[in-house]
């Protein structure tokens, strides 16, 4: 209710400020209009001219108020340079001597509003992309942010971030919003004891990045407040810094690209430096569990990628030897298909024999 009255008590407000403009405008416009009159005749046109221009100027008023700020600016500024431009290119060019048909002041307006308008577009044009931080960075000594990454929470609390940065592969600042730190500390401070043993982990993560002498690590404590979803404002940050986001969030990753800000996704670098292996190669693999299909069994290398092994069942909580057969790459990871080794070698034994 306080909201609506104060709303209400501005629009009076300004309403009231309109009408004395416009009184003062058909005052000013009755003046004006007095020297054309005779007699006892009023100067309507005078009055009607200045109307006329008050309600021109607060039509633009209003407009003006759709106008983002920075357009605005850029606008005006735009507009105040070119005028000063115009005035001096005006002021040097007349001093040469001229014609006496030459209308100097016809050619003073035209280059006045020529050079007005390019510069009141261009400034609005410019004015969008217009940061006042990055400015006042520069009065005060700071410089900008090489190579700038913004680290989501889930790329924290994961983990591998941490041994990325010991590698030295990192290069440039990595930034931690204080928004994905607060979201950190709620998930740390969670009453779910697995949700909170991630949070905490997460808190140790950012611990060891920050002792890391080949990474440099900032808190910026820049907030969208009439946002309210962490990975939205992270598009937002992102867009606004020029930085790269680094996560491992598929949904994030994808809704950042498709808003023009590239993104670093640690589970597509942990696919692209496993091993590559080839079909016809040999391996020794731990049975862990049976697999879907009917006789086979799975087993995990170390870097965690799945070997799907044809009729090892029997095999379960065994060591053996397998050979590849195949290898397949999936969103979610690399898997390889394989068949134990006594059953490659039987088959290449008969092969040998049938081609004799």
């Amino acid at each position: 209710m306080g909201l609506r009255k104060t709303k209400e008590v501005r629009s009076v407000g300004i309403g009231a400020i309109r009408a004395i403009f416009v009184i003062l405008a058909a005052v000013l416009g009755y003046h004006l209009g007095t020297p054309w009159t005779t007699g006892n005749q009023l100067p309507w046109p005078g009055i009607l001219l200045g109307m006329l221009m008050a309600g021109g100027i607060i039509a633009f008023e209003k407009a003006a108020r759709r106008i983002p700020p920075k357009v605005l600016l850029g606008g005006l500024l735009g507009l105040i340079v070119s005028l000063l431009l115009g005035h001096l290119l005006t002021t040097s060019l007349l001093v040469f001597p001229v014609g006496e048909g030459f209308n100097s002041l016809a050619v003073r307006g035209l280059i006045h509003a020529a050079l007005a308008y390019v510069g009141a577009v261009l400034g609005a044009r410019k004015g969008a992309d217009f940061d006042l931080n990055e400015y006042k960075k520069l009065f005060r000594g700071e410089v900008k942010e090489e190579n700038p990454k913004l680290l989501d929470t889930s790329v924290i609390i994961d983990g591998r971030i941490a041994d990325i940065c010991e590698t030295g592969f990192l290069e440039g600042t990595l930034i931690i919003p204080h928004f994905v730190l607060r979201e950190l500390q709620q998930i740390a401070d969670s009453s779910d004891p697995i949700k909170r043993n991630r949070g905490r982990r997460g808190l140790d993560i950012l611990q060891r990045v920050q002792r890391s002498v080949d990474v440099k690590v900032k808190i910026l404590e820049q907030d969208f407040p009439k946002i309210r979803d962490v990975d939205t404002k992270l598009v937002a940050l992102g867009k606004q810094l020029g930085a790269k986001i680094l996560t491992n969030d598929f949904n994030l990753n994808k809704v950042a690209e498709l808003q023009g800000v590239p993104v670093l996704n640690v589970n597509q670098l942990a696919n692209a430096v496993k091993p590559i292996v080839l079909p016809g190669e040999m391996m020794s693999v731990y049975i862990l569990k049976e697999g879907k299909e009917y006789g086979q069994g799975v087993a995990y290398l170390d870097d965690g990628t799945m070997v799907v092994v044809d009729s090892a069942r029997k095999y379960v909580g065994k060591n053996i030897e397998v050979a590849v057969t195949s290898v397949l790459q999936t969103t979610a990871g690399r898997m390889i298909f394989t068949r134990l080794k006594d059953d490659m070698e039987r088959e290449e034994h008969l092969e040998s024999k049938v081609d004799r």
